[in-house]
């Protein structure tokens, strides 16, 4: 009877203790927060420094400022928080993120914000208790665990940003492949190089696979979806495909395939680097190529692979490793169609 009351408890606060709740939904909702701020802030820093724009600067500063307030947002917005546990959680995400990062952000707000909602109009005094308990406890948390945490994601970047500098070619595979696809599945692959201040050769590895399954996927489904299909995935986000991929997985393979090709591209040819804010974006927003120019500053060899690694090659191994695909029937025809309605 007292788990039943628990459970029943738990249903009415709307509180869904499940990995999806948690690992995508809270963290794909990251992806939102860092864009509306440190992701659209780096964006408006680099024209500012570029084009000599003082207000740009000025943008970007704020935006930058607000990146732990819009994480706690999202991620509360995410786990359907009420009003006074939403507006709070601005308070968690800042502490969380400036003692454990993007990661001790969403640790800390979650829980911050299943707490809220428990509390949620169960008194009269709800003004003061509802964000008291979703703030003290986000905020104890983000200190009990943020250094660790921090200090963690630190090192197991410092980690990959290393070996990738030693096994340019296989790390160039391996960052590529994974970081493409999680950006393709339904959690941030831009809070993970966030997490892990994914830069430098890594950071274009991470850029190279982020673009093969945002530029692949937009020319592969181009027959099923036409132009609007193209700017949908090309300039928005592959994430779209994740509903076709779950029918027929088969599908994944051509992308997936030209991620593995342009990683060590990037690392071993064009030796493209990368910011963290711009590592796990690919052409959404054309945020990755504006990284690797942030990163890089400009030159002939950036230039060029730019153009080779995040748009060209993406393009023609896709399409053609996916034209094999289709002949041999693994792909038919309306697999990759989207509603764009």
């Amino acid at each position: 009877m007292e788990k039943r009351g628990v459970k029943e408890f738990l249903k009415r606060k709307n509180v869904t203790i499940t990995v999806q709740t948690y690992l995508i939904d809270a963290l794909g909702a990251m992806a939102f927060g860092l864009f509306a701020s440190l992701l659209i802030g780096t964006i408006f820093g680099t024209l500012g420094q570029q084009l000599n724009l003082e207000l740009f600067n000025v943008i970007a500063d704020y935006a930058k400022s607000a990146t732990g307030a819009a994480l706690g947002v999202a991620i509360a917005y995410a786990l359907h928080a009420p009003a006074l546990v939403l507006f709070s959680a601005a308070t968690v995400g800042i502490a969380g993120n400036a003692l454990g990062g993007p990661v001790g952000a969403l640790a800390a707000t979650v829980i911050a914000t299943e707490l809220g909602k428990m509390v949620s109009k169960e008194t009269r005094l709800d003004i003061l208790v509802t964000p008291g308990v979703t703030i003290i406890s986000g905020v104890l948390i983000a200190q009990f665990i943020g250094p660790g945490v921090a200090g963690f994601m630190s090192w197991f970047g410092s980690l990959v940003k290393t070996a990738t500098e030693l096994q340019p070619f296989y790390m160039g595979i391996l960052v590529s492949a994974l970081i493409g696809i999680a950006l393709t599945l339904p959690i941030s692959s831009a809070a993970i190089c966030i997490a892990l201040s994914l830069d430098g050769l890594a950071g274009g590895a991470a850029t190279a696979g982020c673009c093969a399954q945002m530029v692949g996927f937009a020319v592969l489904s181009f027959r099923e979806n036409g132009v609007g299909g193209l700017m949908a995935q090309g300039l928005g986000t592959s994430m779209l495909q994740m509903g076709n991929i779950v029918k027929n997985p088969k599908i994944w393979i051509p992308p997936t395939f030209a991620s593995m090709i342009t990683g060590p591209i990037a690392t071993m040819v064009f030796q493209l680097k990368n910011i963290p804010a711009g590592s796990g974006m690919g052409t959404c927003g054309l945020v990755g190529p504006i990284g690797v120019y942030t990163a890089m500053g400009g030159g002939k060899n950036m230039w060029l692979g730019i153009l080779f690694v995040c748009f060209l090659l993406p393009a023609v191994i896709t399409l053609v490793s996916g034209e094999l695909l289709r002949k041999a029937g693994w792909i038919q025809f309306g697999d990759l169609k989207l509603d764009l309605k």
